[in-house]
């Protein structure tokens, strides 16, 4: 992957900003007397990426308009789209789910084959997508970690929101990328099971009744006393809204919970899980 960024994918509401960025771009070189093979050389990219991101077709790193606002004199004015850029690189349906997760007071997730993305380690998550089939390129893939990776900032915000996990027993046990990464993944899992708006449960596979058996479910709640929710058993896996399809999925999500493991007694399970390691 060339480290100057990502495509732009064609039709997202982001691509007009990412224009604008490439013609102040193109204005600021072209006002420095510098040709885009001048610019490639200082920069370290190439003259190829450099003409795309001209072009508004490749989103660039917020790194790369740090370096280019210092080497052509711009006084802040490419600096200042870092931000954007920064939200951009995330493909658009992950800024959407960013965007509602960032909204929620409150959300029930119930997880079946992945640990859940909120609660993944950066090497989990490349584990995940490299066994993808068919086969995702390293620069799919390193956009879709920098969005599951960015999603995770609910976790500073202020006030933070309540957040229910929980997990099916497999995957913890299932070693995606291989011992060392479950290791680090369940570590990871512990500290964030002791936050205080944090509920993780644990489904043991034993269970002889389980309500989860259609799938995952979510429920993201507003504090507007609006949510949206999901399930891949239901309502043939489309987001609902209305309150009377939400209560059929927070029912289903409740019957999950009682079923599950205690809080206490999931972090005991994990814990276990890594002694197994």
């Amino acid at each position: 992957m060339d480290e100057a960024g990502w495509d732009v994918e064609p039709g997202d509401e982001i691509e007009p900003v990412v224009q604008a960025v490439g013609r102040l771009l193109k204005v600021c070189r072209e006002s420095a007397g510098m040709r885009v093979a001048d610019l490639g050389e200082v920069t370290g990219y190439g003259e190829d990426m450099i003409r795309k991101m001209e072009n508004g077709t490749r989103i660039p790193r917020p790194e790369f308009l740090d370096r280019a606002d210092q080497v052509l004199r711009a006084q802040g004015h490419l600096r200042a789209f870092a931000e954007d850029m920064r939200k951009a690189r995330y493909p658009k349906k992950v800024r959407e789910l960013a965007h509602m997760e960032g909204r929620a007071v409150e959300m029930l997730l119930y997880s079946t084959h992945n640990i859940h993305g909120l609660l993944q380690t950066p090497e989990y998550m490349r584990a995940l997508y490299e066994v993808r089939h068919p086969p995702l390129s390293e620069d799919v893939i390193e956009r879709e970690i920098a969005g599951r990776v960015g999603r995770q900032s609910v976790f500073d915000r202020e006030p933070a929101p309540s957040l229910s996990f929980i997990q099916e027993q497999v995957t913890l046990e299932r070693p995606i990328g291989g011992k060392a990464v479950l290791r680090r993944q369940l570590e990871h899992l512990l500290a964030v099971s002791r936050l205080r708006r944090v509920s993780l449960q644990i489904m043991p596979t034993e269970r002889e009744e389980h309500a989860g058996m259609h799938g995952l479910v979510e429920v993201l709640k507003f504090s507007d006393g609006t949510a949206i929710g999901r399930s891949e058993g239901a309502f043939n896996g489309r987001p609902v809204e209305s309150p009377r399809d939400l209560r059929i999925l927070e029912s289903r999500y409740g019957m999950i919970r009682a079923q599950a493991l205690p809080p206490r007694e999931s972090q005991a399970f994990i814990e276990q899980a890594l002694g197994r390691l």
